[in-house]
């Protein structure tokens, strides 16, 4: 799932972490994103990968159940839409859009 917020005057990087978000490059694409577990272990996680804009952050997030189960593959079993996800949704934008209107 897709949305867009207005690009916090201190950076996303920032605000995105303090939603309790956990930075890494994928292997894969080389990407830059963020995750944040639902419990002890790896799966299962929100995964968002961030594109900013100049006035505003288009962030696309999904929500990985678990890691891929087939040899030689990267893709792994996610959600892209639902109760969980638009919740997730909901919650980063009130965090990081509270968070912009702070400054």
């Amino acid at each position: 799932m897709r949305f867009t917020i207005p690009k916090p005057l201190e950076g996303i990087r920032t605000r995105i972490m303090r939603a309790s978000y956990h930075e890494h490059r994928d292997p894969y694409t080389g990407k830059m994103s963020f995750s944040h577990r639902l419990a002890s272990y790896h799966y299962p996680r929100f995964h968002v990968y961030v594109t900013e804009g100049a006035t505003e952050v288009l962030l696309d997030i999904h929500l990985d159940q678990k890691q891929a189960s087939y040899a030689g593959s990267h893709m792994h079993s996610g959600e892209y839409d639902g109760e969980t996800v638009e919740r997730e949704v909901e919650r980063l934008k009130t965090l990081l859009t509270q968070a912009y209107e702070a400054n």
